[in-house]
């Protein structure tokens, strides 16, 4: 998954401990007293003895003690160590898989299946669902249309490779009548349909370089009319069930929620942070203050990358409390990944390969 905390020399008896300690966490709510633990940690030995490992684990910072109670809660630290280390994770049940591919078929446009990814992530969580938007210069282009709206504004009209349609008004440095405008249209659409958006530009400063005079007009329009409709659009992201963390019990206090959903409605912060996940292969869990960001402290966040055809398209995942039943939500959400990228690679071609 991600990096691991400083792993203290743990006997198995106390990484026992631990792990039984924070799973009557996660399940209760409830600070975990030593008497809790000599009925159900499966250790034989003394309630005393569980206190005196207690106390071990807690200077380890790895466990603290709320002060209205005797028990103990974990801490970032040793959340961090049941996860990389003491936690077991099955795959999700096939029954479960079933209905996340069955809900992200192939061909449904790119925007439905985001939705219905993160949808399908609160659903399965009862936690916020969140997936990253492909950036549309990965996706191949079918065709583009060019319609004049004034002396010098165009409007651009992309049909892309995933059924998505965009629409981008260009700002011209001059008119262009509606013969010239179709003549690059008709240029690009034959030349350069089904290939990827990040490499047309180039492609065409390449062709503009090495053009005779004939062609360098119709080149030289097309370079400037592509280059601000194919530009790069901003990154975004869909998230989904961010009203089930205001019944969250470690959440409720009203100013850190606050701070939380005005991140969820910033975006930036949390998109840079899936941005980093985007660079490391396989699963990451951030946990409370490992996210960087203080809106987010007090919650975790467990991404999986997803893509198709080689290419890492985003990142989907789940937010939660730090209390989150982690052996569940990984499962979902490496589940999801796989199924989302798939429907992707299914969908005929939708991300460009190439060439």
């Amino acid at each position: 998954m991600n990096r691991r905390a400083n792993d203290p020399a743990l006997d198995p008896r106390a990484r026992q401990l631990l792990r039984a300690l924070i799973g009557r966490y996660i399940h209760s709510g409830e600070p975990v007293g030593s008497q809790t633990l000599a009925r159900h940690a499966g250790l034989d030995v003394s309630a005393a003895t569980i206190r005196n490992i207690l106390s071990d684990l807690e200077e380890a910072g790895l466990l603290s003690a709320p002060h209205t109670s005797a028990g103990r809660i974990p801490t970032a630290q040793g959340y961090r160590l049941f996860v990389d280390s003491l936690l077991q994770v099955r795959p999700l049940p096939e029954g479960e898989v079933a209905r996340l591919r069955s809900e992200l078929p192939p061909g449904s446009g790119t925007q439905a299946l985001l939705g219905s990814a993160s949808e399908l992530l609160s659903a399965m969580t009862h936690f916020v669902g969140v997936v990253s938007v492909p950036k549309r210069e990965q996706f191949a282009f079918r065709r583009i249309e060019f319609v004049p709206l004034d002396a010098q504004r165009v409007l651009a009209i992309l049909v892309f490779a995933d059924q998505e349609v965009q629409n981008r008004i260009i700002q011209t440095r001059r008119p262009f009548e509606a013969g010239e405008l179709e003549r690059v249209g008709n240029y690009l659409n034959t030349h350069f349909a089904g290939r990827p958006v990040a490499e047309i530009r180039a492609s065409l400063l390449l062709e503009l370089r090495n053009a005779q005079s004939e062609m360098q007009a119709l080149l030289a329009q097309s370079m400037e009319l592509a280059e601000q409709a194919l530009a790069p659009d901003g990154d975004d992201m869909v998230l989904a069930g961010q009203t089930r963390l205001m019944g969250v019990q470690e959440l409720a206090d009203l100013d850190r929620l606050r701070e939380l959903f005005e991140a969820f409605a910033r975006k930036r912060e949390i998109l840079q942070l899936l941005e980093r996940t985007v660079r490391a292969p396989g699963m990451r869990i951030f946990i409370g203050e490992e996210t960087g960001l203080a809106p987010l402290e007090g919650v975790s966040l467990v991404t999986a990358p997803y893509g198709a055809g080689g290419r890492v398209l985003g990142v989907l995942g789940v937010i939660g409390p730090t209390r989150m039943a982690y052996e569940r939500v990984i499962p979902v959400v490496q589940a999801a990944a796989d199924a989302l990228g798939d429907a992707f690679l299914a969908g005929e071609g939708a991300v460009g390969e190439g060439e």
